[in-house]
Order: structure tokens, then C-alpha cells, then sequence
């Protein structure tokens, strides 16, 4: 069976990757401060940051595929510790393409809808960057960075996620507040195309396979945060007076946030399994900023 590196195991969309990949793969998963106890996979301690580290686990284990998951994805956190952050989420990226580059292997990068601005939603594949916050930035930078180092890097844009994993996705805070009784406010103006765990890792299983250049992963709704909790107490049955609704203006945040929260939808043709281009320009510039 042939071997599948995921970096970022540990994480959220790390363990649905893990649960789906097995049946297919011998899964081996990179974690750092979280451990990684996944049933199927073999756990690999390493801090991506360490170019040696990362250069040893890939010529010692030889993967056949990586999915590069592993990220700093809050952007509060991007925005107050930017250096730190930069070298997880760009320089890493780039030390792990180069290492597939040279074993000439399949790898997907795991991105966010966060590139764009939400001013002109829904996006496609072919539309402008346009990112606000400085984790937005550097996720535009990983994507063409990876791909300048190695043109065969596949991107993958995803939306928000949620699902029922033992690590949590914006879900779980939101339900543990309302069970303990309190009031949960969340925005009327920030929309967003989210989709669940299992069916975000089933996409990029397949982009794996079929190889296109650049995928949107975007849910088939698009939901404001507080539409998606008048879904979440409807489905838990929990109580709806507690949900307050609020703008993003009320909630200081240290990483900007568009006024509309942007919504990815991937183009028909994106599956397509053509080899990616020889060129990385040779995409019309899907990551770049016109």
C-alpha cells in the first residue's frame, strides 16, 4: 500500500483526512504540540519550522503523496505573532514543496477562502486574491511560493469547517456555551460556505487522485454565522433565545475581517484530470493579485 504523509494530523481536518485516507493509504501524520493517538496512522513528532527535521522524516520515510494541512489558521494570532506565523505557514510550505519538487510525488496544499476580500462574492477559482488580514496574506504567499518551487502543487481553498472529530471545529465552542446556559453572539453580516469535516477531506482525497491545480471547496449554502446557529439549536434542540445576533463591527479583533465574509464555489472544469501545467504562470494567475 502506498504511503500518504499528511502534516497537520493532529488538527481538525487533519483527523478526517486520517479516518478516510486509510482505507486507501498507509497513513503517517506530522503533529507538534497536540498529540496525534488516531487509530491507522503513524504518528511522526517534527516541527515543520526545522528544515533538517522535515528533510530527514521525508528521505527516511519516502511518502508516496503529502497533504499539506499543518498551518497557524487563526488570524488573530497571525496578525499579533506575523514573523512566527510566517515561518509555519510560508516558509514551511515552501521547505516541504521543495522536498516533494525533489521526490517528484503528489502534494496538496491545504488554503483558505480567507485569500479574498468578501466584497464580490461567490469566488472561483479564476478570480483575483484580494486578502485583508495578514493570515490571508500569507496564505497567498504558500500558494504561489509551493507552486514557483514546485509547479505540480495542487491548492485547495477550503471554507469553514465543522463536524463532530475529537478535535474541535467552531462548532464545539459554540454548543458548550449554550449548554452551560449562556448567551452566544454571532454575526449577521459575516457569510460563509461551510461544509463538514467528512465532506471536506472526501474532496481532497480526490484532488489528490485527479491532480488539478487549484480547487475551491466551498459548502452548497451560503450562511451568515448566525443562520448557521439557528440551524445548530434547531438540530441540538437547544434553545433560540439564546443566540443574539451582532455585527462584526461589535467584536474588537486584532486581524481585519471583511464586511462580508467571502464564499468560495469551485468552477465544473476544476475536475478535470489534466496534469497540472509545466509553468505555474501557465494558470492565468489564479493566485495572483492583478
Amino acid at each position: 500500500m502506498k504511503k500518504l504523509l499528511i502534516t497537520g494530523a493532529s488538527g481538525f481536518l487533519g483527523w478526517y483526512l486520517g479516518q478516510q485516507a486509510q482505507s486507501e493509504w498507509q497513513v503517517f501524520g506530522t503533529y507538534r504540540d497536540r498529540p496525534l493517538t488516531q487509530s491507522g496512522i503513524t504518528p511522526i513528532p517534527l516541527d515543520l519550522t526545522d528544515s533538517s527535521a522535515l528533510r530527514q522524516v521525508m528521505q527516511t520515510l519516502h511518502p508516496d503523496a503529502v497533504i499539506h494541512a499543518a498551518a497557524q489558521a487563526k488570524p488573530n494570532l497571525c496578525e499579533t505573532q506575523p514573523e512566527e506565523s510566517y515561518r509555519i505557514n510560508v516558509t514551511a510550505s515552501c521547505n516541504l514543496a521543495e522536498e516533494c519538487a525533489a521526490a517528484d510525488i503528489p502534494c496538496v496544499l491545504i488554503s483558505t477562502d480567507l485569500v479574498f476580500d468578501g466584497l464580490n462574492p461567490p469566488y472561483r477559482e479564476g478570480d483575483c486574491v484580494s486578502p485583508l488580514s495578514r493570515y490571508g496574506e500569507q496564505k497567498v504567499a504558500a500558494e504561489q511560493q509551493m507552486r514557483a518551487h514546485y509547479p505540480a502543487v495542487t491548492v485547495c481553498r477550503m471554507p469553514l469547517m465543522f463536524g463532530n472529530a475529537p478535535v474541535d471545529s467552531f462548532l464545539q465552542p459554540f454548543l458548550r456555551t449554550l449548554r452551560s446556559g449562556q448567551a452566544l453572539k454571532l454575526f449577521t453580516d459575516e457569510f460563509r460556505t461551510p461544509v463538514s469535516g467528512a465532506i471536506a477531506a472526501q474532496g481532497i482525497l480526490l484532488a489528490l487522485a485527479t491532480r488539478p491545480a487549484l480547487l475551491h471547496l466551498g459548502g452548497r449554502e451560503r450562511l451568515s454565522r448566525y443562520q448557521f446557529g439557528e440551524l445548530m439549536v434547531e438540530a441540538f434542540d437547544l434553545p433560540k433565545t439564546q443566540l443574539l445576533p451582532c455585527r462584526q463591527a461589535d467584536v474588537p479583533m486584532a486581524a481585519p475581517a471583511p464586511p462580508m465574509s467571502p464564499s468560495t464555489v469551485p468552477s465544473p472544469s476544476r475536475w478535470a484530470t489534466t496534469p497540472p501545467p509545466s509553468n505555474p504562470n501557465s494558470l492565468s494567475s489564479p493566485t495572483a493579485n492583478c
